[in-house]
């Protein structure tokens, strides 16, 4: 327990003694005014009059009454997650998905809206200040209420800057994206590589949780990687580490500078229905197809047992490349690989045992398409933690 020091100036004296008031309520989940006072070391009035102003200010409620200890029962006192909202954004190339969340993280509404290819960067704004729009009025909340946003986009992201170095599917190309979507919407955005809020939704809230070496591969329509080493993100000298799409694994073209990487241009989701014309003429958009070439394979299709044979090898390659290099204790499969049957994880795993000297666990990611916007929402409360609501007019 750290007694915050009574030295300096009466407004900041104040300022951490509220702090500790505010997390020994968020630790206990449920409190009274005197046990945060034996908890804090503060006397009782001074923490009854910081309680009733925090009361005020909305950040703490009373909810009803404890167990009595020998005397009159105690009001409990708890955290309000409703006193503000989060907003979260994922843009993976085709698809906007967005929400609005409490201080707990928990979603008050969604928005999604499946965007024209190819979408330029302006459009993506405008269509997540739109979206935006929506999603208060669904939730009724005031955009005085919101803290900030989460934003995961395709490309290569540089979080201090808050640029996108490479991302060919919206033309951000060295962009301070950032602080233009910050204008647009008119609070601040926390920017990242949608792969790596996935990644962090998966940590915090899905396949991740307990594990403290994660890496996270995802397939859609481009491939990618977040990693997590020692529970912290692993981002590289310039934060393209995770740009896995870019291994030289397949066929190798004649790349202009703009273009998908050589993995991702073959295996990814628009890669594998190039290869697939022939068998999936009728595949509808949206649907797996990996989900399609199994049924297939199953019905005896020569072709398609062919093509998911060497998809799921060179979706291999790609994970012995990650397994040899950072050694992860769990590799979760995302995206499009979520659709593997446990045939094709077996043989996923004969093949990496086969081929490395340790093998991670292997599992499939389990919070589907919200794993990015749980991230996103997570990113602007790691960035605005609970005392920083105390500075708050």
């Amino acid at each position: 327990m750290r007694v915050p020091k009574k030295t300096g100036s009466s407004k900041r004296v104040k300022n951490l003694n509220k702090e500790e008031v505010l997390q020994q309520v968020i630790l206990h989940g449920q409190i009274s005014r005197a046990d945060i006072s034996k908890e804090t070391q503060l006397s009782r009035p001074c923490v009854s009059a910081l309680v009733d102003e925090m009361i005020q200010e909305g950040l703490l409620c009373e909810v009803g009454m404890g167990d009595s200890k020998g005397g009159r029962k105690p009001i409990l006192l708890e955290y309000n997650y409703q006193a503000y909202a989060i907003a979260g954004a994922i843009f993976d190339g085709s698809t906007l998905e967005m929400a609005i969340a409490d201080l707990k993280g928990e979603f008050l509404a969604r928005y999604s809206k499946r965007l024209a290819r190819p979408e330029d960067g302006e459009t993506v704004i405008e269509d997540l200040a739109g979206g935006l729009t929506q999603l208060l009025a669904k939730s009724s909340i005031s955009r005085d209420r919101l803290l900030g946003m989460g934003v995961g986009v395709q490309g290569v992201t540089q979080r201090n800057s808050g640029t996108v170095s490479f991302s060919p599917s919206t033309g951000w190309m060295g962009s301070p994206i950032q602080q233009t979507i910050q204008a647009r919407l008119g609070l601040p955005v926390i920017l990242d590589n949608d792969v790596n809020m996935m990644t962090l939704g998966e940590y915090v809230r899905g396949a991740g949780v307990g594990h403290t070496h994660v890496v996270n591969m995802y397939v859609g329509t481009g491939i990618g990687s977040g990693i997590i080493l020692d529970g912290q993100f692993y981002r590289g000298s310039r934060e393209a580490a995770g740009e896995i799409g870019f291994m030289m694994i397949g066929p190798v073209h004649n790349r202009t500078k703009k273009a998908s990487g050589v993995f991702e241009t073959h295996y990814s989701v628009p890669g594998i229905r190039q290869q697939a014309k022939g068998l999936l003429s009728d595949l509808q958009e949206g649907s797996s197809v990996i989900k399609e070439l199994i049924r297939l394979a199953r019905n005896e299709n020569v072709g398609a047992q062919q093509l998911l044979e060497d998809v799921y090898r060179h979706w291999a390659y790609g994970m012995a490349n990650i397994v040899s290099v950072l050694n992860p204790e769990l590799l979760i499969l995302s995206g499009e690989m979520v659709h593997v049957d446990e045939e094709g994880v077996k043989r996923i795993h004969d093949w990496l045992t086969e081929w490395v000297p340790e093998v991670p666990c292997l599992e499939k990611a389990s919070l589907g398409e919200q794993a990015g916007l749980i991230g996103a929402v997570h990113s602007v409360l790691e960035a605005f933690p609970s005392t920083r609501l105390l500075e708050k007019d």
